[in-house]
């Protein structure tokens, strides 16, 4: 990552460690000083990484995956809950997501936003190594790198807010892009943001290791990432424009000894990967190319991996050429596919396996059943089929947001309007910054002819995305609706009261930080 690109807290690299563990029950992340909380307050901060947010879901290499998603902020949040004081001094609500994109990278965005690209998931051999890199990227929001960055460009004048959030649109793809948008500074600026940039890094270093370590994760797992990435360097001659993070993020030999050392220094944690994993980096896999020649070249590793003799791995690689077949519409090979990959993990009567745990890898598979009886194509006896499945895997596993999300869809799949609203009403309820939550309540509205619900759900979906224009323009529309109630009327008055006071709100923000 360019030192610019750090600025914009974009394109973060991955962890290498830099002080002795220290014991979990005495674990305590440092907190920055004044300068920081003074240049960047935590609501700022937040609000900086929700307006960059809303760009990065409208962009074509967002991936919008349930299951994908759920995984990440799981991980995610194991690291999060295995130190106090992880979430940082703010006390950061952090959000997990993937980018479609071969590039072995990851990034974090302001307040708490942090991205994976899907050619990191699939790239990484191990859980542990997926976690380091997680961990390092919390360790940059944590000690409020963004907040520190911005710090220093005020004492110095140097480059307006507007350009900072550009710079991060543009580095989460490409840290030469963040670097042209931002090349107006002087020199004595970009010599002090690459000052920073070593500083951060290596506080991130730290954070990261110690986070990863007490999560129970095996820190030597990223040593091999580090390795294998290295190794590939060296057969190039250069750094291969796929890794990402080395090109913006050159390994110094001084931050590769450290985390040698480190390494020495902490007893060995050996863990067995959860099955999600393996299914997830199939998932990322098919998901992240599908072009004829990427699918050709992800059913050619699949049949690669599923020779292998772990039988995670044939699992994996036996849901990948599940996912694959359904999204090719082959629905008879895509179950016969899943129903092998049950299989192979399945423990035999009698026999404890270690590889394969009860419940391990069920909420993935319970949900690419559901997913293959409600594609198209499938009759009314699959959409029922796929109501009562999901309705058991939702008691099962009762936190689960995709399963509670494909039950919404297979009751709507179904027919069953009428359950879907009240089921989907109680959703929005509870979980009230779910756009998605909001569209499939607007679908079931269509569906009944409830034209002004309809229009109101739109408004919230809308204002969730942050088109408040948008999100007023439809409760006009619900207004005008001939089925309108009174209650409806003065639903619809209050909400747009409100809606109107946040666009005034952001005009006077935006001419505060134009």
């Amino acid at each position: 990552m360019t030192a610019i690109a750090l600025c914009t807290a974009a394109a973060l690299a991955i962890a290498a460690p830099a002080e002795p563990l220290q014991k979990p029950n005495n674990l305590r992340l440092p907190t920055l000083g004044d300068t920081a909380r003074k240049d960047l307050s935590p609501v700022l901060e937040r609000k900086l990484g929700e307006e960059i947010m809303r760009d990065v879901r409208r962009d074509p290499a967002y991936l919008d995956d349930d299951q994908i998603t759920e995984y990440l902020n799981n991980l995610g949040n194991t690291l999060l809950s295995s130190v106090p004081g992880a979430r940082g001094e703010t006390n950061a609500d952090f959000n997990f997501f993937a980018m479609r994109d071969a590039n072995l990278n990851a990034f974090a965005l302001p307040g708490g936003f942090i991205g994976a690209h899907t050619g990191l998931i699939v790239a990484a051999q191990k859980e542990s190594e997926l976690a380091g890199v997680m961990a390092h990227e919390i360790g940059h929001v944590s000690q409020r790198h963004i907040a520190r960055m911005i710090g220093q460009q005020k004492q110095d004048v140097l480059l307006p807010l507007a350009s900072m959030i550009l710079a991060a649109l543009a580095a989460k793809a490409s840290s030469d892009a963040a670097m042209g948008v931002l090349m107006g500074g002087q020199g004595l600026a970009v010599q002090r943001q690459l000052n920073f940039s070593r500083e951060a890094e290596r506080e991130a270093d730290r954070v990261g290791f110690q986070i990863m370590g007490a999560g129970g994760f095996d820190v030597t797992g990223i040593v091999g990432f580090f390795r294998r990435l290295q190794s590939a360097t060296k057969l190039s001659g250069d750094i291969p424009a796929n890794l990402a993070h080395l090109s913006s993020h050159p390994l110094t030999a001084e931050r590769i000894t450290d985390m040698q050392a480190r390494i020495r220094e902490m007893p060995k944690k050996p863990r067995v990967d959860n099955l999600d994993f393996q299914l997830v980096r199939a998932r990322a896999r098919v998901l992240q190319d599908e072009s004829v020649n990427g699918r050709r070249e992800t059913k050619n590793a699949f049949n690669i991996q599923i020779k292998e003799s772990h039988r995670q791995l044939q699992a994996g690689a036996q849901y990948g050429l599940s996912l694959l077949a359904l999204r090719e519409g082959n629905l008879g090979e895509a179950q016969e596919w899943l129903d092998k990959a049950r299989a192979t993990v399945k423990p035999k009567e009698g026999v404890f396996s270690s590889e394969s745990n009860a419940g391990d890898g069920a909420t993935m598979f319970a949900g690419l059943s559901v997913e293959i009886k409600l594609a198209p194509g499938q009759g009314p006896a699959m959409a029922e089929q796929a109501v009562q499945e999901a309705d058991a895997a939702r008691q099962r596993f009762p936190l689960s947001r995709a399963i509670a999300r494909q039950y919404g869809e297979a009751l709507i799949a179904a027919g069953k309007f009428e359950e879907a609203t009240r089921f989907l009403r109680d959703q929005t309820q509870l979980y009230r910054t779910e756009p998605k939550l909001h569209d499939m309540l607007a679908r079931t509205y269509a569906k009944q002819g409830k034209i002004a619900l309809q229009h109101m759900a739109l408004a919230e979906s809308y204002a969730l995305a942050g088109a408040l224009p948008a999100a007023v323009a439809q409760l006009d529309l619900a207004r005008k609706a001939s089925d309108v109630s009174f209650y409806d009327q003065a639903v619809i008055d209050a909400r747009e009261r409100e809606l109107k006071a946040r666009q005034k709100a952001e005009k006077e923000t935006e001419k505060d930080f134009p």
